[in-house]
């Protein structure tokens, strides 16, 4: 194989996951416009709701490397070269992203893990300078 095609990664793809790729690529499409619909409405990301999205990342991770098992029907103790530890390192990492980018715009979608209220009404009183500031003392 002389050149990469991307034709032969969806057969292998479609091959392994069968109908589930389908499903796969139905959430993540999903949980992208809902991500992108999230940011655009609050105008940023939430610091709080990101940090709990990230530790749902790791548990996202970890699920697409045991997934990842079951699928190929092997162990991690079938790992060989190099190009099998890369491979089980972007599944990680494709678990990882694609967990905290749903579980993010899932928590956004429903109000969850806002910032605090003393964040927002500091966030929201104009700044005081000069001789206001001086008065307020």
């Amino acid at each position: 194989m002389k050149e990469l095609d991307p034709l032969v990664f969806w057969a292998v793809f479609q091959e392994m996951l069968g109908s589930w790729l389908w499903v796969i690529i139905a959430g993540a499409t999903i949980a992208t416009l809902a991500f992108v619909w999230v940011l655009v409405r609050e105008g940023g990301i939430a610091s709080r709701r990101l940090v709990w999205s990230e530790l749902a990342g790791l548990a996202g991770g970890v699920a697409a490397l045991v997934i990842m098992m079951a699928v190929t029907n092997s162990r991690f103790v079938d790992l060989g070269g190099p190009i099998d530890w890369l491979l089980a390192v972007g599944i990680f990492v494709a678990g990882f992203v694609g967990t905290t980018i749903g579980v993010y715009a899932l928590l956004g979608v429903l109000g969850i893990a806002k910032a605090p209220a003393e964040e927002d009404d500091a966030a929201a009183a104009p700044a005081r300078t000069g001789r206001d500031a001086y008065a307020a003392r």
